[in-house]
């Protein structure tokens, strides 16, 4: 904490001019302390009723869960599915005011746990968000991964038409968020050599956004049973004042047991559920694998059975054949529980996992219904975001967001106080 702020380093505090603040010197309305070189200097005490310059400390007085929004924040999300990501920023004290998906099935399952959420069903490049402007906090979007030259043209938001981030950008643009959030594999981050995340991140700062450093979180350190790694792109609306930290990750990893029985995540053993089931000459190969085991453990004839050409190749190949033991996080979820280059295997059954075992490892309640077919649901659940890494997020949003809002109480109270004065 500093004792004593600059003529602009106040002005920037208090969000007015350094010629406001010569004004308010010479009417008396804000006396500073005048150095040896006639320099205007303002002390921490004279400032400290007025502006935020301990706004964390002041937030906790107040409202001592300062995890819980103090008033309420609205959201406006891109590439819904089947709401995971919506569901943990909900939460966490954030209002869904839209949700926009293209996948049928994924609007039915958000309708179907939701009914008040305005839910927009269709292709996003059709909406405007124009309406909306100034008075969304959160724009949030899970955009595909898509490679897009910005170097060479350097037309900014236009290198990126065609593009679904474009579409992320484009709605950044017409809403003016606080804060704008998108979500992607991890691979963004090497994608095209690092090409495609740099281009986003000037796309953003272009708009008017301080991007923060892109940042993989791994979800089994968020109440997550799962091996699951997103990666985030937080921008802050320019001049806000806003900050933002990323949650801070836990000691321990959750495991398997965790998702499936009755504890630390759930409170009863997961339900039946309809699921996949394996031919039955793979159900005695997989029948062959220990808990935490994978293809390596077959006997070698039945490896090369097994794995075909894939046995000759380089490479782990961890995913092939593999039964997940109860002692630790499920790996990444995909689309389809029993594909062979990722296998997911329940640890004492010699099956892939059921729907609603699915769900639990991407931390959903029970009580969230998924709509369609058995492979619809698989779908909507391997790609949605894990509630609660969704929910860590949120909580740090709400407190930005917290902090922004007293500061803001804070700025217009000392504006009253002078007019008054």
């Amino acid at each position: 904490m500093k004792n004593y702020y600059s003529l602009a380093e106040t002005a920037e505090l208090l969000s007015v001019s350094k010629q406001t603040l010569r004004r308010w010197d010479e009417s008396g309305k804000l006396k500073p302390i005048r150095m040896p070189n006639n320099y205007r200097t303002y002390s921490y005490e004279l400032l400290k009723e007025y502006i935020d310059i301990d706004c964390d400390d002041r937030i906790k007085k107040k409202y001592p869960d300062c995890c819980t929004a103090i008033k309420p924040y609205s959201v406006i999300e891109l590439f819904a599915g089947a709401g995971g990501l919506a569901l943990g920023l909900e939460k966490a004290g954030l209002s869904c005011k839209l949700l926009n998906e293209i996948d049928p099935w994924a609007c039915k399952t958000l309708r179907k746990n939701r009914p008040q959420w305005n839910v927009v069903e269709g292709d996003v490049t059709k909406l405007s968000f124009v309406k909306f402007k100034g008075q969304i906090d959160v724009v949030t979007g899970g955009f595909p991964c898509q490679s897009f030259s910005y170097a060479g043209k350097k037309r900014g938001l236009d290198d990126a038409r065609g593009t679904l981030f474009y579409e992320f950008a484009r709605t950044v643009k017409e809403v003016e968020p606080l804060i704008c959030v998108g979500e992607n594999v991890k691979g963004l981050l090497t994608h095209d050599n690092g090409q495609t995340l740099r281009s986003m991140v000037q796309i953003l700062e272009d708009l008017g956004y301080d991007v923060l450093s892109p940042k993989i979180l791994k979800a089994a350190f968020y109440n997550v049973p799962q091996k699951r790694e997103r990666l985030f792109l937080i921008g802050i609306k320019k001049g806000s004042g806003i900050t933002f930290n990323f949650p801070i990750a836990a000691i321990k990893m959750m495991n398997l047991s965790a998702a499936l029985k009755a504890g630390e995540l759930f409170d009863t053993d997961v339900p039946e559920s309809i699921g996949q089931s394996y031919p039955k000459r793979k159900s005695e190969i997989m029948e062959l694998i220990p808990p935490g085991g994978y293809w390596r453990d077959l006997p070698e004839e039945i490896q090369k059975e097994y794995m075909l050409k894939s046995y000759y190749l380089g490479g782990g190949k961890t995913g092939m054949a593999r039964r997940i033991s109860w002692d630790e996080p499920c790996l990444t979820l995909t689309t389809a529980p029993a594909q062979k280059q990722t296998e997911r295997c329940h640890p004492e059954f010699t099956r892939p996992f059921q729907t609603r075992e699915y769900a639990r490892i991407q931390t959903f309640p029970d009580s969230w219904i998924f709509e369609g077919s058995m492979n619809q649901v698989y779908k909507q659940i391997g790609n949605a975001v894990p509630v609660n890494l969704a929910l860590a997020l949120g909580q740090e949003i709400v407190k930005s967001l917290n902090a922004y809002t007293v500061a803001k109480e804070l700025r217009l109270k000392f504006n009253s106080d002078k007019e008054r004065a």
